[in-house]
């Protein structure tokens, strides 16, 4: 048999025994840390995928006086907007809260209606997001998976050491 043939018909078999429907790749699937409890086994019911491209912080101040004792916060929050990068994404804005008091943190929530993904860390992260958004391009990324597990990130791109 001619040995083109046969490779072409092997390269042939090989391309049909593939799955039609394959899923599409996670775009940033590479900042993902390890699945060691097997959470994101199935394709993700939504990935929202944002660039920063401008951010404010916002330094709140607020004092109830109808109250006794009188309570006095402080909110530290910082809005990011961006551009979506993935086909179907639609979010429009990212709101970082910063919390210094509570044992854990509030899971990841994306409100369809605004467009807007909420995202909370503990205060001790503000320097380091600060940081990373003066100096390097950063991606906001978003997963929900029909068992429940939800996961959101800041990433920068891959950067070269200096």
């Amino acid at each position: 048999m001619n040995p083109f043939l046969t490779r072409t018909c092997a390269a042939l078999a090989l391309t049909l025994s593939l799955p039609l429907a394959a899923a599409p790749a996670l775009m940033h699937s590479q900042f993902l840390p390890p699945d060691d409890l097997t959470l994101r086994t199935e394709t993700p019911d939504q990935q929202q995928l944002l660039q920063v491209t401008e951010y404010a912080v916002v330094v709140g101040n607020q004092r109830q006086s109808n109250q006794q004792p009188i309570p006095v916060t402080s909110p530290l929050v910082i809005r990011l907007k961006g551009k979506s990068l993935n086909k179907g994404a639609a979010i429009s804005q990212v709101v970082l809260n910063f919390d210094a008091e509570s044992k854990s943190l509030k899971k990841p929530v994306y409100d369809d209606k605004s467009k807007t993904l909420t995202l909370s860390y503990p205060v001790a992260q503000y320097r380091v997001i600060v940081d990373l958004l003066r100096n390097d391009t950063v991606y906001v990324q978003f997963l929900s998976y029909a068992n429940g597990h939800i996961w959101a990130d800041l990433h920068t791109g891959s950067v070269r050491a200096r």
